[in-house]
């Protein structure tokens, strides 16, 4: 005699995911959760408060005592900021040259890896060829390389066939300067190209492919379904990883020291920033206003791009 087991509704199979979902919510959201947030965001920023503080404080403020202390001996001062950004002197130069290279750099330095892994990311995920799984595994294994093994390579690389081929041009077009940001938008470029193509792969195959098929069915090449399909329904995704490209290679200063050849021409602001306190370190409290300065770019791009950033987190995340 055999017994039938009796079929699980529709209805219950979907309300054990929706009460464990209930349930984790609950969990975050309870007072508990809240109270241990606020602590770390008290913690996290506690630093960076003292820090702003310390840009107003005069300099024998800053060395003699705490930032703490500004409740009991307040006094605020631009001195700093006129410092780091005025003066003349040859201690401290004004910011604005470095802060122009800053921007060079870092601008072509995130479209260019941006443009190239967007292309790879389609081809990788809707282009069928012959070794594109084994190339992708190679691309993404290409993140466990340290990029400090990289650099003299790289460097050597540069000086044997970059840099030549550079002063060639100099000597004969005298428009085209010696020196040029040419090493470091390739070095950003070929150290950012594996995690980008990983990110924008996972995004772009999760595309539904009855809009490529449809697509295609219409007669539309890679070319179209890459500009009209793919880049507007990617946009989350790549904003996301633009704004962490160029946070990366505007904080960046090893990447600088060693390929922008410690001359002044295209040193970027962080490198102008290490030099500021002086050559035995006597002067940093320069850093302390120097600092919100180099925070005025990143601020705006991160918020100008904020609703994609939040986007291209949150895609995938929820179906149906």
């Amino acid at each position: 005699m055999t017994t039938s087991t009796p079929a699980v509704p529709i209805t219950a199979a979907h309300a054990i995911p929706e009460a464990k979902t209930k349930r984790v919510k609950r969990r975050l959201t309870s007072r508990t959760a809240t109270v241990a947030a606020l602590i770390i965001a008290v913690v996290w920023t506690l630093p960076t408060f003292g820090l702003f503080i310390s840009s107003f404080r005069p300099e024998e403020e800053i060395k003699s005592n705490g930032w703490w202390t500004i409740f009991q001996n307040p006094g605020f001062t631009l001195d700093n900021y006129n410092e780091v950004l005025f003066s003349s002197s040859g201690s401290a130069p004004q910011l604005g040259q470095y802060f122009v290279n800053s921007l060079a750099i870092t601008i072509p330095a995130t479209i260019f890896p941006l443009v190239l892994a967007t292309m790879a990311a389609y081809a990788f995920a809707w282009m069928k060829f012959k070794g594109a799984g084994a190339l992708f595994v190679l691309i993404f294994a290409l993140q466990v390389v340290p990029l400090q093994m990289a650099l003299i390579p790289l460097l050597q690389l540069f000086s044997a066939f970059l840099l030549p081929a550079q002063r060639a041009l100099h000597d004969t077009f005298d428009i085209i300067p010696e020196t040029s940001y040419a090493p470091l938008w390739i070095a950003h470029t070929i150290f950012a190209l594996p995690l980008a193509i990983f990110l924008l792969h996972n995004f772009i195959s999760e595309i539904p492919g009855e809009l490529i098929e449809a697509a295609r069915v219409d007669g539309a090449s890679h070319g179209q379904i890459f500009f009209r399909i793919i880049i507007p329904l990617a946009l989350p995704a790549i904003a996301s990883v633009a704004i962490f490209q160029f946070l990366w290679v505007w904080n960046d200063l090893l990447v600088a020291l060693i390929f922008s050849g410690g001359t002044a021409d295209v040193a970027p602001l962080t490198q102008r920033l290490a030099e500021l306190t002086g050559s035995r370190g006597q002067e940093w409290q320069r850093l302390t206003a120097a600092a919100f300065v180099s925070l005025v770019i990143p601020l705006i791009v991160f918020f100008g791009l904020q609703r994609y950033f939040v986007r291209g987190l949150l895609a995938g995340s929820t179906k149906g």
